[in-house]
């Protein structure tokens, strides 16, 4: 069993003492429990706490320009087969009429 890397400082030599993970560069300790809930809470969502998942199809609640052109994309454009990635902007998608974009989870609402 590999033990998760220190969620202070991104240690990776933790180890674990009874019921608590420990990390000898912070001296930071939690809970595996803490550490479930965590990851849990790290789920992409949308603007309304939906979680989001890969092929899900989204609307967007709000006019967003497209950087470096004229283009915007208008409230309630339908997205459809999303994928999700690390990073700000954490939806990578095709928009018809626009092409591939990313965009950022707070701006859909999942259909």
């Amino acid at each position: 069993m590999s033990l998760p890397p220190c969620p202070k400082c991104e240690s990776e030599f933790t180890y674990e003492d009874r019921q608590l993970i420990i990390c000898p560069e912070c001296a930071y300790e939690w809970s595996p429990a803490e550490a479930a809930a965590a990851e849990a809470d790290a789920a992409i969502k949308d603007a309304n706490g939906n979680p989001l998942t890969d092929g899900d199809t989204v609307t967007v609640i709000k006019d967003l320009k497209v950087k470096g052109s004229s283009l915007v994309v208008k409230v309630g454009t339908k997205v459809k087969n999303i994928r999700l990635v690390d990073g700000d902007h954490d939806i990578d998608c095709k928009i018809d009429g626009i092409g591939a974009m990313k965009l950022k989870s707070e701006f859909v609402k999942k259909v």
